[in-house]
């Protein structure tokens, strides 16, 4: 294991960690600037729609993908700046 992917372990822990936090609240907010009830639907509950719910949960996909690659990304870059090596 070379230098570079050793020192990309705890980084990548921790924005792998602090990634899913800002997610979860960029998807609440986003929920609750374009749904129509406050909360994002359960996919359990019987109250909401299949549209609905499909919806919640393709957008929260989506955004928890793009948080994330966006943090390892960044993740990566701290890492080859730190060490002069990609940790790949």
């Amino acid at each position: 294991m070379n230098v570079a992917k050793l020192a990309y372990k705890p980084v990548g822990l921790l924005l792998g960690s602090l990634s899913g936090v800002v997610a979860g609240g960029l998807f609440r907010a986003v929920w609750k600037r374009v749904g129509r009830h406050g909360d994002a639907p359960d996919a359990r509950g019987r109250q909401r729609r299949w549209k609905e719910v499909l919806i919640a949960a393709a957008l929260q996909a989506v955004l928890f993908a793009a948080v994330k690659a966006a943090a390892d990304r960044a993740g990566a870059r701290v890492v080859r700046k730190l060490t002069g090596a990609s940790a790949d």
